[in-house]
């Protein structure tokens, strides 16, 4: 079966089989700062097992609005339901918990530059369990394993790390805990193109061999087309979802210039 059949095929069981099996569910989102609206009372499902991208312009809120899913931005009203959980206004130790089961990956890597790689995989093992020092020493190794970086690796420090390396430690440690849920803010910002194509792929190979819900913020046109089984575009405060076809019938200027502009259209005929 070629990539676009498969492709095709997952759009379809999504559809089909799991409409109702929504692992994140936002109903009726503001966020504003300083007295302005950047999400006026937006809906959003992402449907367990797809990776979800979220685009649009320049102070539309999409980091934001991943930091609202995961707690560290409150909203000033709405619903936000991970895992079936309510998590606004939710108590700090009930917060944790859910926390176990998903990972986030920040721009950057967000790395703490005086731990070497390893202890940085090693932070959420130190914080929610339990484990010796040799066996997360061992877990560390497999998670650099499992995203592509050389066992030695993990003795090194962020500063050591080109920004590729930086990238894939930084997902390392947002698969510690060998979470369900995995959360990408601007995963490919600041890579060269034949790094980001490699990153997209790894992505997309995790994601398939480990059963990955992927909520990405991107403005890469190449790794939605390449990642993603919907876009969620913020426009003008409010979230339009669907595929890129879909989008492009909506008729709004912003997503036709972005999906169909020069750029665009030299993505998706590539």
């Amino acid at each position: 079966m070629s990539a676009a059949a498969a492709k095709a095929q997952k759009e379809a069981a999504l559809r089909a089989g799991k409409k109702d099996d929504v692992i994140i569910r936002v109903r009726g989102l503001v966020n504003g700062f300083g007295g302005k609206i950047i999400h006026d009372h937006i809906d959003l499902d992402v449907r367990r097992g797809e990776v979800l991208g979220v685009v649009g312009g320049s102070g539309t809120g999409k980091s934001v609005l991943l930091r609202s899913i995961v707690g560290l931005n409150h909203p000033l009203s709405g619903s936000i339901k991970v895992f079936g959980q309510e998590t606004v206004g939710l108590a700090p130790d009930e917060m944790r918990g859910l926390q176990l089961h998903w990972g986030v990956l920040f721009q950057e890597g967000a790395l703490f530059s005086s731990m070497t790689v390893a202890q940085n995989i090693q932070v959420p093992m130190r914080r929610w369990t339990n484990l010796s020092q040799p066996l997360m020493d061992e877990l560390a190794a497999m998670k650099l394993s499992l995203v592509g970086l050389p066992e030695d690796a993990a003795r090194k420090y962020p500063s050591e790390l080109s920004g590729g390396m930086k990238k894939r430690a930084g997902l390392a440690r947002a698969l510690s805990l060998d979470p369900e849920l995995l959360f990408l803010d601007e995963p490919t910002a600041g890579l060269d193109p034949i790094s980001a194509s490699q990153f997209d792929q790894l992505v997309g190979d995790l994601q398939k061999s480990l059963g990955l819900t992927v909520f990405m913020v991107t403005h890469d046109i190449d790794t939605l087309r390449a990642t993603t089984d919907r876009i969620a575009v913020l426009v003008n405060k409010k979230i339009k979802v669907g595929t890129i076809k879909e989008l492009l019938q909506d008729g709004d200027p912003w997503i036709h210039e972005y999906f169909a502009g020069p750029r665009g259209r030299a993505a998706l005929d590539s």
